[in-house]
């Protein structure tokens, strides 16, 4: 299975120089946020891949017009081509309300979605818009990570943690993938590529497959 992530910036290659066929070796979608809703519905239209998302902290004009034909997983677990994958948008907050938690908000999220992951027997992907706390944010506010996404990774362990916020161009240097534990932290600005290999995908039971599952994937 081939995934490509999306976040804070409108990939060119995809978008200003975009050439039919550029999308259809994509099986899934997934924005971290700060992107156009113009952008992400062209990706779906183009593309033979559904597009799942969650809002940046840049996204407030989502409430009014969200992307169309995407669908929104903030807040929510679901299951998309056997991925259990877990939503958390926003950033720490520095200004707005909107899109933005502190610290005990965000933690107060993540509490009330445990018992939905522990039925669920877990996560494979966290699709958040902001880092963890100490892997891949910044030191200024506004780009700090938080602090309770890491016993959330700890309890659960999913394969995945993809995330966006702090952009690549922030550091010529900054890595784009960590390691932690059994946890591949990725960085999705602009545009990233993962493949999973289909042997790799977890085998869920046919129950909870139909329990958690989201529309027509």
């Amino acid at each position: 299975m081939k995934l490509l992530l999306l976040s804070d910036e409108e990939s060119p290659y995809l978008w200003d120089y975009y050439q039919p066929g550029r999308l259809s070796e994509y099986d899934l979608m997934l924005s971290c946020g700060d992107l156009s809703a113009s952008y992400l519905s062209f990706l779906v239209t183009m593309g033979r891949a559904p597009l799942l998302y969650v809002p940046g902290n840049h996204d407030v004009k989502y409430e009014n017009a969200p992307p169309e034909g995407c669908d929104c997983i903030d807040g929510q677990l679901v299951t998309v081509k056997g991925l259990r994958i877990l939503g958390l948008g926003g950033s720490i907050r520095y200004s707005s309300p909107v899109h933005q938690y502190t610290e005990r908000q965000m933690a107060r999220r993540i509490r009330r979605l445990r018992p939905a992951l522990r039925r669920a027997g877990g996560l494979d992907i966290l699709l958040a818009h902001s880092p963890a706390e100490g892997w891949g944010d910044d030191e200024d506010y506004a780009h700090q990570g938080f602090s309770c996404f890491l016993p959330l990774l700890d309890e659960f362990q999913p394969r995945y943690f993809i995330h966006g916020h702090v952009h690549a161009s922030y550091g010529a240097s900054r890595p784009r993938v960590l390691q932690r534990g059994p946890t591949t932290i990725i960085n999705a600005y602009e545009r990233f590529e993962l493949e999973i290999p289909n042997e790799e995908l977890p085998d869920l039971p046919p129950m909870r497959r139909r329990f958690w599952q989201r529309g027509p994937y």
